[in-house]
């Protein structure tokens, strides 16, 4: 049996992670919140900004796909703490670089480079969290690794009404740098140390394929993350469009619809944690998180003549439900072995927020044959019956031993 010994300063690891996060959200989506400056300022006409907008969006999350592949196996095979300084120096660099961009073509080619290293961040913390802290209360630590994540939206939101686009961007690319200097102090997961010393297949994406018990484990983790980027992506970011289907007197602001939700999101964090460690299950709190999400969404999608005043308080609702982000990822890397941890931790964020692509492919299909309304209600509940059963595939994993590999 592996020697299971903590270091005694996890509270530095935790706070950097969580630091770690923070940017990392900030660098996430903060193209959605300039896009329609940086595309005036750099000559994109009017009735090009949605598709151009598309490509550079699509773009970052082909770099997000990668990138999940890539950093997972960079964790599982060299350590986690080569992604926390590989993965922050390079999307900080580029973060830098895209305040100099002058076309769209470049703008999406540097977001392809930042997406590859924004999906290493979140993986490689809650990873390392996990391993570093005692079984009983590692849920405290990703708890605050989130919760203090999600609040670099906020910062992204006032910089950018504070400061024109290209400083937003050095805003993102500095903080990363800085961090990268706070990561010095930062240790080694022991658990992977003792792996390594191993002869046993490390980050292997074959694994995950080769034993349908662990491919359905797999599975099962991804699909209880289904519904958090669909609220985020098409009920918050389509306020406008459901809005006015709603008959809205007023224009709903996306761009602060994302911000409640993520003020919602980062107090859920800490509330899906706390509750956790109470009730002493994760499974429990998705389950509960599920139950608010339909709840608010249906709400929101039943609020005729809704006012910008009760939409930003369903943002924030619809946040709360989401904000079991930490426990779903948490959940994942309980899941497996410490030699596939780092890999699934990291893939599964990032596949999730991939998964977007079919839910809106599906989600605009019927929305031409009954209308937008009635298509989001229909898609929030199959995603989250999806979850639930999913959630019901799972073992509990609250307190579970992570001293083990996967054969």
């Amino acid at each position: 049996m592996m020697n299971n010994n903590q270091p005694k300063n996890v509270g530095l690891l935790v706070f950097v992670a969580a630091l770690g996060y923070f940017v990392d959200i900030y660098d996430l989506i903060i193209f959605s919140i300039v896009r329609i400056e940086s595309f005036q300022d750099i000559g994109v006409p009017e009735e090009l900004m949605r598709s151009k907008g598309e490509f550079v969006l699509n773009m970052q999350m082909g770099g997000l796909l990668i990138g999940g592949v890539v950093w997972g196996i960079i964790g599982d095979k060299f350590g986690r703490l080569r992604v926390l300084f590989g993965s922050i120096l390079l999307y900080s660099l580029a973060n830098i670089y895209n305040g100099f961009v002058q076309d769209v073509t470049s703008y999406g080619v540097i977001r392809f480079v930042a997406g590859i290293g924004l999906a290493g961040e979140l993986g490689a913390g809650i990873t390392l969290v996990s391993e570093s802290m005692d079984r009983r209360k590692r849920g405290y630590g990703t708890m605050i690794v989130a919760g203090v994540g999600v609040l670099g939206a906020i910062l992204a939101y006032y910089v950018s009404e504070w400061f024109n686009w290209r400083t937003a961007y050095f805003v993102g690319g500095g903080m990363g740098l800085f961090l990268l200097l706070l990561r010095v102090g930062t240790f080694e997961s022991s658990l992977f140390k003792q792996v390594s010393n191993h002869e046993v297949a490390k980050g292997s994406l074959g694994m995950l394929f080769s034993n349908r018990e662990r491919f359905l484990r797999y599975v099962y983790c991804l699909c209880i993350g289904l519904p958090i980027w669909f609220v985020v992506g098409v009920l918050v970011t389509q306020a406008p469009e459901i809005g006015k289907a709603l008959g809205a007197e007023t224009v709903l602001s996306a761009g602060k619809g994302v911000m409640f939700t993520y003020l919602g999101i980062s107090i859920g964090d800490f509330f899906a944690g706390l509750l956790a460690q109470w009730l002493k299950s994760r499974k429990k709190v998705v389950f509960i998180c599920q139950m608010l999400i339909i709840l608010s969404s249906l709400w929101y999608l039943n609020s005729t003549g809704i006012t910008s005043e009760k939409f930003m308080w369903l943002a924030f609702f619809m946040g709360l439900g989401v904000g079991y982000w930490a426990t779903f990822v948490t959940i994942s890397a309980e899941q497996f072995g410490t030699n596939l941890r780092a890999t699934v931790a990291t893939t599964a964020p990032n596949f999730v927020r991939g998964a977007l692509i079919p839910s809106t492919i599906l989600y605009g299909y019927l929305v031409s044959l009954w209308g937008i309304i009635v298509a989001a209600t229909v898609m929030i509940l199959l995603l989250s019956a999806i979850a639930i059963f999913a959630l019901t595939r799972l073992k509990e994993s609250f307190d579970k031993d992570l001293n083990y590999i996967e054969e």
